[in-house]
């Protein structure tokens, strides 16, 4: 059942792109690799989310949507860009390879590394940089609660699971605030 409608909000995130100047083409082309990430998450479950409720466990992610919200650009691309490298780093260890299914698993690591290189690349573009101090050391922090928390429960199937589930949930807080951002912009321009 959360495996559906994880798909619906995705879809519908996803088909409710506004169509715009160049400037929200930097937004639907980093929302559509957010969007292929979240397909290639969600075709990594193996387990049932069900079976495992009894593993959730809250991360504390540090932001809530209208703090991502309240952030100027130049933030919130640094954001992104790190929690993507934090999402790349969780996936790319050997753990995780004897947990997933190698071949999603390369795919999934191939979209996160190519959005990874899509970020860097416009950051360059704008005459930008990645140092963001702060956003850094609380995304560190949040995944490293992440990694503590596989670690404690020996990397076990339904804890890779609601990693998988928190991780995904955070990759639609992106969609979720480019798309935001996206319209908050339009309004400005009209």
């Amino acid at each position: 059942m959360a495996q559906i409608s994880l798909w619906l909000v995705a879809g519908v995130m996803l088909c409710s792109i506004p169509a715009g100047s160049l400037e929200e083409d930097t937004h639907r082309v980093h929302t559509g690799d957010k969007g292929r990430v979240l397909t290639l998450l969600s075709q990594l479950q193996k387990t049932p989310p069900y079976l495992c409720l009894d593993d959730r466990n809250d991360f504390k992610f540090p932001w809530e949507m209208e703090t991502i919200m309240q952030m100027n650009r130049t933030q919130r691309l640094c954001l992104h860009y790190v929690m993507t490298a934090q999402i790349f780093r969780v996936f790319a260890t050997r753990r995780s390879f004897a947990e997933w299914d190698r071949k999603r698993l390369s795919k999934l690591l191939s979209s996160l590394h190519e959005s990874l290189e899509d970020l860097e690349d416009q950051v360059k573009k704008e005459k930008n940089n990645l140092a963001c101090p702060n956003l850094g050391v609380l995304t560190r922090n949040y995944f490293r609660r992440i990694q503590k928390y596989l670690k404690e429960k020996k990397y076990s199937s339904c804890a890779w699971e609601v990693v998988l589930v928190e991780v995904m949930a955070r990759v639609i807080n992106m969609i979720l605030s480019l798309k935001k951002s996206q319209q908050i912009q339009n309004k400005l321009i009209w």
